[in-house]
């Protein structure tokens, strides 16, 4: 190697390390050598074939990216694995001072300082995570009577430091859509990697899917795993959507890998683990194990006071912008969905206001957010709360209602919740079968005409039927 190659490589790995981080490069590029520069392409070596899988799969773009802002003809990069017998090159041992022979992995102290500063979004992105809001942090998060225990759950696990032992191992938090799941899981996110000390990585179970097939079908499935293996704290988000038995199988692997040697590990989903019907049982039980959190529905006391935080966040881009008490109190009051249709009516009086230069007013508020409040919405009712409260009334389980049982009384139970799912949902007939252990649209009609005439003779069973909706319906 040359003196000029010398010094283009030197240069290419500070752009590198800059680029994705201390720790990231150390991981994956601290053993990475200059083999040769030839016309259009730069042929390095690294000392594992699991290194040279992962570079390929996830990072060969970014090392080319670098090496064209130093030799902008370069177009292909080539990694090879090198004998374990080959020695250092003598080349690059001879260019640098000994000191620095001795630690490769230390970064010159200019890089050093750059690498401090590198932004959480930089080290997270580096992982390959799924993308973050930079407004979804605990300083954003607004907390109240249902949300207590699971921000004070998250908060524990994103102030923990590398070798602490782990409290709760799952940490499961479930609620409905827009009730803070996300930003919770996020912040814990943002907050384990701003410092330097352990990784944190925050994928979406779509991410997850995607990625473990995408690993499948370049054969890197091996660096897929190790490299999941070796995070700190891994969150998952909607678990809910978790398909295939492939990559259920890969999901349940690495959490008990991760549970087993001490990490952590975050879940998200919108029902509780027992209600992840699609999931393996096994995964299921282990994700029970730890400490599932529900966040329920946002008191009026929480709705206000996420309003009033949306509207101090406004204020940062728009001093002049303000809603009155009496509006935030009417929103508080009036729209009751969820906490993404709060934020909605602020952004729209934002608009409004600073478009119409005109000041916020009830009148105002009244007619723009008139569509997000729904004072008579009926409670939205799942299966799977009708499969609970009816396996309770029944003393019953909620797995003798999905088997394939047929004694007296297990049937009339499930005949009950069938009934209940056609009347008081809006699934289809062979939805609500596959949800009963993959029974025929047939099944699920005859059980609500049976009912449906049972209902009209029989009072005991009428009031029961009446009692179950009054429960769901609460």
């Amino acid at each position: 190697m040359s003196n000029m190659e010398h010094d283009r490589w030197s240069r290419v790995k500070g752009r590198l390390r800059t680029s994705v981080g201390e720790d990231v490069y150390s991981s994956w590029f601290a053993r990475m050598d200059l083999e040769a520069i030839q016309q259009e392409s730069v042929h390095l070596s690294v000392p594992t074939r699991f290194l040279k899988s992962w570079i390929q799969t996830h990072y060969s773009d970014k090392v080319l990216t670098c090496w064209q802002a130093e030799v902008p003809e370069v177009n292909r990069i080539e990694v090879t694995v090198r004998s374990p017998m080959r020695a250092a090159s003598p080349a690059v041992k001879d260019a640098a001072p000994a000191e620095h022979r001795r630690d490769e992995q230390r970064p010159a102290p200019e890089l050093r300082t750059t690498a401090a500063t590198t932004p959480a979004a930089s080290n997270h992105d580096a992982l390959g995570g799924s993308p973050l809001d930079p407004r979804l942090t605990f300083s954003s998060f607004v907390v109240g009577r249902s949300n207590t225990l699971a921000h004070a759950a998250a908060k524990q696990v994103a102030e923990g430091r590398r070798g602490d032992p782990v409290m709760f191992n799952p940490l499961y938090i479930h609620s409905g859509v827009g009730l803070g799941k996300t930003h919770l899981l996020q912040a814990v996110t943002w907050a384990g990697n701003a410092g330097t000390e352990r990784k944190v990585l925050y994928l979406t179970a779509e991410k997850f899917m995607y990625g473990f097939v995408a690993a499948l079908k370049t054969q890197t499935s091996l660096a897929f795993k190790e490299a999941l293996r070796g995070i700190d704290v891994l969150v998952i988000d909607d678990l809910q959507f978790l398909q295939g038995k492939t990559t259920q199988a890969e999901f349940c692997h690495t959490l008990n890998a991760l549970i087993d040697a001490g990490r952590q590990v975050v879940v998200a989903a919108d029902r509780p683990p027992s209600d992840l019907e699609s999931l393996d049982e096994r995964v299921r039980s282990r994700l029970a194990g730890g400490l599932v959190v529900e966040m329920a529905t946002l008191g009026e006391d929480l709705r206000l006071g996420i309003l009033k935080s949306r509207v101090v966040a406004a204020r940062a881009h728009h001093a002049s912008f303000d809603v009155p008490q009496p509006v935030l109190e009417y929103l508080a009051r009036s729209i009751t969905h969820n906490g993404r249709d709060l934020e909605g009516a602020i952004n729209r009086l934002l608009a409004h206001s600073k478009l119409n230069a005109q000041p916020v007013t009830l009148e105002m508020a009244e007619h723009e957010v008139r569509d997000l409040i729904r004072p008579c919405e009926p409670k939205r009712i799942k299966i799977e709360d009708i499969q609970r409260v009816v396996a309770r009334q029944y003393n019953v389980s909620r797995s003798d209602l999905l088997s394939s049982r047929r004694t007296a009384n297990v049937v009339r139970p499930r005949q009950v919740a069938m009934y209940l799912a056609k009347t008081l949902t809006l699934r289809s007939l062979p939805e609500i079968g596959r949800r009963f252990g993959g029974r025929d649209h047939t099944t699920v009609l005859h059980a609500v005409r049976k009912i449906e005439g049972l209902v009209s003779k029989d009072t005991t069973l009428s009031d029961e039927v009446e009692s179950l909706k009054r429960q769901l319906q609460e």
